[in-house]
């Protein structure tokens, strides 16, 4: 069918729209004439909905076919320029993809409900307070003892579950020699109820389980890890497995998606928290708090109450501050119980990745921006070369509207090909991003489907950017003069003026897209090349556990085997590694003084560790083999500043102080240079490292 008489169809309706209603009008004024009922006339002039109904299927298969013509002219126009297509498509595709990879990313982390009953009433509980540094800060930590108590008072509002941070540790399901790494949580018994998940295979925890410490050694297998693990073996209930110096048995397995409450980590084996070695401890801050409100309960009220009840505990238990000054039991005490919302659960991860996130997303939509003003430039050059062929459409009766769907259909047709590219890349890159930042003794592992959400979310991506890039030429054709046009156009540096604004917004964009990831670049330039304090140069760090504490002189042995390997230089033994995240921490005092309110950190490491390290002596010596803990400590420069500014530190004691009251005398008999403790970007802290070897083992 021609444009003509596309055009003509479309003209045809309408004036078959204003003859039927016409037509009625004319009978029923005849029938008032004659004093007849005028719904007669209109029932037997028939129902003006069907003609009008007529009229508008007349014009929406109108509408449509031009659509389809439309459709076949944008894709021979594409395939006419194939190499500044091919360029469009790609750029757009980049951006496009770009941008749905990163908010799969921080979906995955910050937006995607867990697969729970109600994960709008489920809340995280935390505290605001001042720390040991005097700073405020927030802490979601608790004590189990703590936990009971606003449980208790809090049922009628909400139900309280206890969750452990989760932890990467070593378990074997038959000897030692199988040994293998696995996610743990310790929960509350009643929380798969709470949230509504049923068992793939056999059963699932109740609150009969987590009565006792001690009492239920049971495990829960993930749906996840049953599948990677023991590729669904149905025979896995009733099967054990060694974790520490405990058996547990497995009785059932989780249904669905649900791996943990922690975004960037899916747990594989989930615990009673009755099983949990500090259940009963009140100065043990080992588990999370969530609440899952009942319906039409108020958050502030509950909050308020949870506050006071936390309150008193924590009161109650600071009268056993005997070694901490008063301004710390103070500061310890400025806390308030806080609520926030977690539909999405509540993890480190989160917390660490929110910035950076919403950084990236910033940056991959500029790169789209930039991509599309590229396009829309591209776009608007193509349609001022074309205005020879607008101009006659108009000529020949196409409206305003008629040429602007023209150009818009051929940019949608660039845009789902960009998509489609774009949902490819978003596809790999996601996973690929996530692979690489991945440290490989604790990786983050992240659930990236490609479902509905990313699906609808490109869907609307591909309309907005259809329209960001697709208007101005859009409006660029459907403004045409025929006449002007026909005879040559007007000016030919008046038309320019839009494609000139679109190539300084594209140079605006660069700019800020380029300043950023230099700042970027910068920040990764600085981390990777601040000085750790000491060398990592052919070190080897060897993690290792054992299902029972072992003695000094086992540790000696290991060590001296390996250094009968070949290739081996130095062996020394530590704690856990420098940049860990692991840490110990306590308060001191010096000279009989009261205790500091800052803490200094400590690491147990063997004699020769710091050799090993390549830390430097600035004074003093190293351990001795007969050195034991408590006794003699080593100290680091940031300590000798704080607490000793201006004296040699050699030959000085200190007191390590406890909560309880109790205390260890130390002689300083090493001051070496600062070394990072936890992590890049916190500050060196003071670092007293002990003997390795306790004096009461």
């Amino acid at each position: 069918m021609s444009l003509w008489t596309r055009i003509t169809n479309v003209f045809r309706g309408d004036r078959l729209s204003r003859d039927i209603d016409e037509e009625l009008q004319s009978h029923i004024a005849d029938a008032i004439e004659h004093g007849r009922d005028p719904s007669e006339a209109r029932r037997a002039f028939g129902s003006p909905l069907r003609h009008r109904e007529h009229s508008l299927d007349v014009r929406l298969i109108a509408w449509l076919d031009s659509l389809r013509a439309d459709a076949i002219f944008g894709w021979r126009q594409l395939n006419k320029k194939k190499v500044t297509s091919a360029a469009a498509i790609v750029s757009l595709a980049l951006g496009i993809g770009a941008c749905i990879s990163a908010f799969r990313l921080i979906d995955a982390l910050l937006l995607r409900p867990l697969p729970t009953t109600a994960p709008d009433r489920l809340y995280d509980l935390y505290r605001q307070e001042i720390g040991w540094d005097g700073k405020p800060g927030t802490f979601d930590g608790w004590a189990y003892p703590d936990f009971s108590q606003m449980r208790a008072a809090a049922r009628d509002q909400a139900e309280l579950i206890a969750i452990s941070y989760a932890e990467r540790t070593d378990l074997t399901y038959r000897s030692d020699q199988e040994m293998e790494k696995a996610y743990i949580e310790y929960v509350s018994g009643w929380m798969f109820g709470q949230f509504g998940i049923q068992p793939t295979l056999g059963r699932l925890f109740t609150e009969n389980d987590d009565l006792k410490p001690g009492a239920h050694p049971y495990a829960v297998l993930s749906h996840d890890y049953w599948t990677r693990r023991f590729g669904q073996d149905p025979k896995i209930v009733g099967r054990t497995f060694r974790l520490g110096d405990r058996v547990y048995e497995i009785i059932g397995v989780s249904g669905g998606p649900f791996t943990g409450t922690e975004p960037g980590t899916m747990i594989d084996l989930f615990l009673p928290a009755m099983m949990n070695h500090y259940v009963t401890r009140s100065d043990s801050t080992w588990h999370r708090t969530l609440a899952v409100l009942k319906p039409g309960v108020a958050v502030e009220p509950l909050r308020q109450k949870l506050n006071a009840i936390s309150l008193a505990f924590e009161q109650e238990r600071a009268k056993g501050f005997t070694n901490m000054s008063k301004q710390s039991i103070e500061n310890y005490l400025h806390q308030t119980v806080m609520l926030d919302p977690a539909p999405s659960g509540v993890s480190g991860t989160q917390q660490d990745n929110r910035r950076s996130l919403a950084a990236l997303g910033v940056l991959v939509g500029l790169v789209l921006l930039i991509a599309c003003a590229n396009v829309a430039n591209l776009m608007t050059a193509q349609a001022a070369a074309r205005a020879r062929e607008m101009a006659l459409r108009v000529s020949i009766g196409a409206g305003r509207w008629r040429l602007a769907q023209l150009v818009l259909v051929e940019s949608t047709l660039l845009a789902f090909f960009a998509a489609a590219m774009g949902g490819i890349f978003a596809w790999w890159s996601a996973p690929f991003v996530v692979g690489i930042i991945n440290p490989p003794d604790n990786p983050v592992r992240l659930s990236l489907p490609m479902d509905w959400r990313v699906l609808a979310f490109g869907l609307a991506l591909t309309i907005g950017v259809t329209f960001l890039f697709g208007l101005i030429p859009a409006w660029r054709a459907s403004a045409i003069q025929p006449v002007s046009a026909l005879k040559g156009g007007e000016d030919p540096h008046s038309r320019r003026h839009v494609m000139h604004a679109l190539i300084a917004l594209q140079v605006a964009f660069c700019f800020l897209v380029l300043f950023v990831a230099g700042l970027f670049v910068r920040t990764f330039d600085r981390l990777a090349h601040q000085s750790t304090g000491f060398s990592t140069d052919r070190l080897l760090t060897l993690d290792t556990v054992t299902e029972r504490a072992q003695s000094n002189a086992s540790w000696d042995q290991v060590a001296q085997h390996l250094r009968t390997v070949p290739g081996v230089e130095t062996v020394a033994l530590a704690g856990w590694p420098l940049l860990s995240g692991h840490a110990e921490n306590n308060s001191i005092s010096i000279n009989g003084g009261p205790p500091s309110d800052d803490l200094t950190y400590f690491l147990n490491v063997s004699p020769g560790w710091v050799d090993a390290m390549r830390i430097p002596f600035l004074g003093g010596r190293d351990f001795r083999p007969s050195d034991t803990y408590p006794g003699v400590a080593i100290v680091n420069e940031t300590f000798v500043k704080r607490y000793f500014p201006g004296e040699n530190p050699i030959g000085k004691t200190f007191d390590e102080t406890e909560d309880e009251g109790g205390h260890e005398r130390l002689q300083i008999v090493g001051l070496v240079r600062d070394a990072r403790y936890r992590g890049m970007r916190e500050p060196i802290p003071p670092v007293a490292y002990i003997p390795f070897q306790s004096i009461d083992e």
